[in-house]
């Protein structure tokens, strides 16, 4: 027996895992301070009344024979596949029912999507980027390439035809940094994806935070983009579902290579490793689509919106450099006084008490800078705020 080797070659601790483990230590050796965390980028409202009324609807149906669910589909229930190709049409995208496939979450089917794909595919990622992408791919023993995403690109890097790629991660409104592709960025990397016979997996997590005209909430929205994308996306921050879990994933039919069709590939990997999201889980992610779930949830992305608002406000009154904080929910800064990540994180932790995400863990472009979430409440992330001030304002 022997263990996969290719584990030898991402770091020991997940990146959020260690900013967790520093944290926790901070607060053993100092129980009398409150320590604010805007780290890790889990929502904190409570699910929607329509999502929670939908849930014991569900709970109560599996109590009578009549309405007891056992074994769903794979690929999700139809009303909830329905659901969301509905919610696509007012992108203006048309879908296929069946070319949706209900998950547990993105970032799962980001990572399991990889059984479709040859294990020589070259993975093209832009750095900084979300672990995930990375680690996955290394840990199946694949080529992992970097497209630089800087401050000077405004961390939206755009493809380079001299580069030679078989897979290309891209993530709008971006994990980390909060920028944004426009339509017509994302068809350059369309354009490049086909030229090139690649494939983008279009990480579309946060397009609910999306308030700018212009901006893609969808790659579909590029011409050509359902001959060469496949699309993830996640109630966990639109919704509120980060301990629910769902998600979906979009495999369009027109996406084939050699004979091979993605989307009959994934349902047949989906058939053989999954068992599918269970049927009450479903029912509260339907529930989102609603008009009275739609209402809902604006209500509590609005919360985390105007965060955002005042942590970039904070930023500006620094006079220091930042993106996100409008179409994200991720403030990702440029750490003052040219700190390195990490010392920043420390100077923050030890004497503003307050927890952020070093933006190194996300790649070396992101060594000197730092993420703040706006997921944190209203009132722990004003207080973060002022503190915030008061530490670089006396520096």
């Amino acid at each position: 027996m022997k263990f996969n080797e290719n584990f030898k070659d991402i770091a020991e601790n997940y990146l959020f895992a260690e900013v967790a483990d520093r944290a926790a230590k901070y607060t053993a050796a100092h129980p009398d301070k409150k320590v604010l965390k805007l780290g890790i980028g889990d929502v904190t409202l409570p699910l929607a009344p329509a999502v929670i009324s939908a849930l014991h609807s569900a709970v109560d149906e599996m109590a009578v024979k009549e309405s007891f669910k056992g074994y769903g589909p794979y690929e999700g229930y139809g009303f909830l596949r329905e659901g969301i190709k509905d919610y696509y049409k007012h992108m203006g995208v048309e879908l296929a029912a069946d070319e949706i496939f209900v998950s547990d979450g993105a970032k799962s089917d980001l990572g399991n999507i990889l059984d479709i794909f040859a294990k020589n595919n070259t993975v093209l990622v832009p750095d900084p980027v979300y672990p995930v992408y990375v680690d996955t791919n290394v840990m199946a023993g694949r080529k992992v390439i970097f497209a630089n995403a800087t401050k000077e690109n405004g961390f939206l890097p755009m493809p380079d035809y001299k580069v030679e790629a078989d897979v290309i991660y891209i993530c709008s409104p971006n994990n980390p940094t909060g920028a944004a592709y426009s339509v017509e960025q994302l068809a350059e990397w369309v354009k490049y994806a086909r030229e090139k016979g690649a494939v983008i997996l279009y990480d579309a997590a946060y397009e609910s935070f999306i308030s700018e005209e212009g901006l893609a909430r969808s790659i579909y929205q590029a011409e050509g983009a359902k001959e060469c994308a496949i699309e993830f996306c996640s109630f966990s921050k639109t919704a509120g579902f980060t301990g629910t879990r769902c998600g979906y994933t979009v495999i369009p039919h027109a996406l084939e290579s050699n004979g091979f069709s993605a989307n009959k590939l994934w349902f047949r990997r989906q058939a053989t490793k999954f068992n599918g999201v269970p049927y009450i889980i479903q029912r509260g992610a339907a529930a989102v689509f609603t008009a009275e779930g739609q209402a809902q949830i604006k209500e509590n992305l609005a919360v985390y919106k105007r965060n955002a608002a005042v942590i970039a406000e904070c930023m500006d009154g620094l006079g220091i450099w930042y993106t996100g904080g409008k179409n994200s929910p991720y403030i990702w800064l440029k750490c003052p006084d040219d700190m390195g990540s990490w010392q920043f994180f420390d100077l923050l932790l030890n004497e503003a008490q307050v927890v952020g995400t070093p933006g190194a863990g996300f790649g070396k472009n992101g060594e000197g800078f730092f993420r703040l979430t706006a997921f944190g409440s209203k009132d722990t992330t004003a207080e973060a705020v002022e503190r915030i001030k008061r530490v670089l304002k006396n520096r």
